[in-house]
């Protein structure tokens, strides 16, 4: 499943990458030029935005909340969306190219030292070259996913 998500959601565009999911950050004020990738490259459009067009053969969730929680837990219901964890971590949050995992030693100048002694896997973003590892936030998320989970039930 693939998203371009609107400029008002800035944030949920980051925490699909997080989760896994290809989410393509539109901010412009182009709604015709917006339908047009989204058609382009079947993605379907997350907004907030009440007033943009209807067009045929274009899938668009209007998200209700302003807040973040319950954006991700609107959208997991509405479209019935399963989270994986294997696929948790697997692209660039800032940039959306999938991550690569790369033998600690060549980022080994990239990281901080207490980082590299401390961690055994890396991954890198072939586009912004940006170096990831499962630090504290991988626990964090996870509470957050299972939150969900448990609010859903």
């Amino acid at each position: 499943m693939k998203f371009v998500v609107t400029k008002e959601l800035g944030r949920l565009a980051k925490w699909l990458r997080i989760l896994g999911f290809d989410a393509s950050y539109y901010n412009r004020d182009n709604p015709s030029a917006l339908i047009i990738q989204a058609l382009r490259e079947e993605r379907i459009i997350l907004t907030r935005n009440h007033r943009l067009p209807i067009r045929t053969g274009v899938r668009i969730k209007v998200l209700e909340s302003e807040k973040i929680r319950q954006q991700l837990k609107e959208l997991l219901k509405e479209l019935k969306i399963r989270l994986k964890s294997d696929m948790m971590f697997t692209r660039c949050i800032i940039c959306n190219a999938g991550l690569q995992a790369v033998d600690k030693t060549q980022v080994q100048s990239r990281v901080p030292e207490y980082v590299f002694n401390t961690q055994d896997k890396f991954f890198t973003c072939p586009q912004c070259q940006r170096v990831y590892w499962e630090g504290t936030h991988w626990g964090n998320v996870s509470a957050v996913i299972a939150g969900l989970a448990d609010e859903g039930r």
